[in-house]
């Protein structure tokens, strides 16, 4: 498969909806997560990311314009020691839950499907990054509509064995815009990963469609030690968030 170019990728889709990166840094140091929200609607818009312990939560910016919670308030990123868990939905908590138990990731995602928002269905999108002595995995899953029948769901888990450094697998929820949204179709996409932390973050973000990006997380792993550091940017507020965990 062909390595894209990150910044075209990004830039020359109007609307691939919710995104997540998993990859390995340039210098085959970090392991790297990147996940982000947009949004066509006011209520979709109205969102910010915040930290959560070791991960993060969305929350309305403006909470009197909050009208349906139930899809766009949720966990994106939880932490089990070796595991950082990063979905586009409350999928987190099943598969976070799942992994506690000795379950795979493959497994702990059977009880979920697509998302109910016809016509849409808007398919569920989650990564799991294993780094632990030394070594580091990537799991990616997307449950959708079987061709946006709603009586049919289509399962599909990738799963990458220690992967290249400046390498990354991109998978989003939708195809690119439209009326209804067309779902991600076939492998992630293979891009290259460039640069430190902040130089990543602000590529992805300034090459994300500025009327519809809401919030970007951000985060490096270091495979040899565990730490992490993390950046937040939130649309809405305008500011950067920036953290490291020794």
């Amino acid at each position: 498969m062909e390595k894209k170019d990150l910044a075209s990728t990004l830039s020359q889709n109007e609307y691939p909806g919710r995104g997540i990166i998993a990859g390995k840094s340039e210098d085959g140091k970090y392991a790297v997560a990147a996940y982000w929200i947009m949004g066509r609607s006011e209520n979709s818009r109205n969102r910010v990311f915040v930290e959560e312990g070791d991960g993060i939560k969305t929350q309305a910016f403006d909470p009197s314009k909050l009208t349906d919670p139930s899809l766009i308030i949720y966990s994106p990123v939880k932490v089990l020691p070796g595991i950082t868990v990063v979905t586009n939905g409350d999928q987190t908590d099943t598969a976070w839950d799942g992994l506690k138990k000795g379950l795979t990731f493959e497994q702990s995602l059977r009880s979920r499907k697509f998302e109910p928002d016809a016509p849409n269905f808007t398919p569920r999108i989650s990564a799991a990054l294993h780094v632990e002595n030394s070594k580091y995995d990537i799991t990616l899953s997307i449950l959708k509509s079987d061709d946006g029948d709603e009586n049919g769901t289509n399962r599909f888990t990738f799963a990458y064995e220690n992967p290249a450094a400046g390498t990354g697998r991109y998978i989003h929820t939708y195809m690119q815009n439209g009326n209804p949204l067309p779902s991600f179709s076939g492998e992630p996409e293979k891009v290259e990963l460039k640069g430190n932390i902040d130089e990543l973050t602000e590529r992805i973000w300034n090459n994300l469609n500025e009327d519809n990006k809401v919030s970007l997380f951000v985060r490096y792993i270091e495979i040899a030690t565990g730490k992490t550091e993390t950046r937040i940017v939130n649309k809405n507020k305008y500011v950067e968030s920036r953290h490291a965990n020794a």
